[in-house]
């Protein structure tokens, strides 16, 4: 039975004071929530020690936005596994496409990062999507198996979620199809060794289309931005029909 996560990522949003007023209105739109829904918050790293006092014994789970391959070391502005556990972290974002356009993310140290995530016993979100020019070169397929077969060397695909992020639809107000989310989805899902794993959706996800995409067969959750940020619009999209 594969596991539905509904994920936040609040990217460089929220003061520790903001994030506690959007918990307030967050934690009180759930009370009818289905148990078999797993949520996850995965916040700045700021917010994280506060949330994580905050959420404990709710039925909300706390993710962080990224995490070194090494416990500890002279590697400035990074966040080591041990650091992450010691509060609570229960989930990771690694692979955002943010972080591969902006700070210099490879496979590889893709690769390395979830393997220190997982040695720590945190749940990696590994993200894999196309840009724009590689949908319209026909790359899409091909770009997305490279990477999956690059990022998942020797990482337990027991303890992974997977996000499907078409970066051409990450905050650009465009939305990837449903069906053809769909179809890529089960693409990804043919690649890997364990079916289980939770496969989501990420991409301008709105209160106004969850219905749609979570009424798709292949998937399992979805990776929100923006919408994530507003407590009420966020819990609509949990809360899904």
């Amino acid at each position: 039975m594969r596991k539905i996560v509904l994920a936040g990522n609040w990217k460089m949003h929220k003061t520790q004071a903001e994030s506690l007023e959007f918990v307030q209105t967050f934690l009180s739109q759930l009370e009818q929530t289905p148990a078999q829904r797993t949520v996850v918050l995965c916040v700045p790293f700021t917010d994280l020690g506060i949330l994580a006092e905050k959420l404990r014994d709710t039925r909300v789970d706390l993710g962080a936005q990224n995490i070194h391959w090494e416990d500890q070391g002279a590697y400035t502005g990074e966040i080591s596994g041990p650091m992450l556990t010691e509060i609570g972290i229960q989930y990771v974002v690694i692979g955002h496409s943010e972080r591969r356009e902006y700070f210099g993310e490879t496979d590889q140290t893709v690769n390395a990062r979830l393997k220190a995530a997982q040695k720590h016993g945190l749940i990696p979100i590994l993200c894999v999507g196309e840009t724009e020019t590689q949908r319209a070169n026909g790359e899409t397929e091909s770009h997305i198996s490279s990477q999956l077969d690059l990022d998942l060397i020797g990482i337990d695909q027991s303890q992974l979620v997977i996000a499907y992020e078409p970066i051409w639809a990450i905050g650009t107000g465009k939305t990837c199809d449903s069906q053809e989310a769909n179809r890529v989805i089960g693409l990804i899902r043919s690649q890997l060794s364990n079916q289980d794993v939770p496969i989501q959706y990420g991409g301008s996800v709105k209160p106004e289309n969850i219905d749609e995409i979570m009424a798709q067969t292949e998937i399992d959750g979805v990776l929100v931005g923006g919408a994530s940020l507003d407590g009420k619009g966020f819990a609509r999209i949990v809360n899904y029909q």
